[in-house]
């Protein structure tokens, strides 16, 4: 729902942080998605660089550190807005919008080969 939610906002100049709230959901829900699969604790926790570090324990994944670490300021930014000022030069532009999109989706995308994998494998010890 939040990368179809981006996909129909990107090209909006004044919906970046938008964008990026929505990008910063996707990847923290496909984290989480990850450790309850695996049966693991799934931490009350909206840092995806956390989340990152736990799930790279029980799956190959590539993402951007620095594009997380983005995210997880905006995030916090979003979530307890001072002035709105989001990263230290302002508002996401588009590009930066356009680059946690495509780091949401690309997440998205890996995760969700592994699960349907995970699940297409017939072993009784998939933990």
């Amino acid at each position: 729902m939040d990368l179809g939610s981006v996909d129909q906002i990107i090209e909006r100049e004044d919906l970046t942080p938008v964008v990026a709230f929505h990008s910063q959901q996707c990847v923290e829900k496909c984290f989480k998605a990850v450790l309850e699969e695996h049966s693991q604790k799934v931490p009350k926790e909206h840092s995806t660089l956390k989340l990152y570090g736990l799930v790279r324990q029980l799956i190959p994944l590539d993402a951007d550190v620095e594009i997380l670490t983005d995210l997880d300021d905006l995030y916090i930014e979003s979530r307890y807005p001072g002035e709105l000022g989001l990263l230290p030069d302002g508002k996401p532009t588009r590009a930066e919008a356009q680059q946690f999109y495509d780091c949401a989706k690309s997440v998205y995308e890996q995760v969700k080969r592994s699960l349907d994998a995970r699940q297409q494998d017939p072993s009784p010890d998939r933990t």
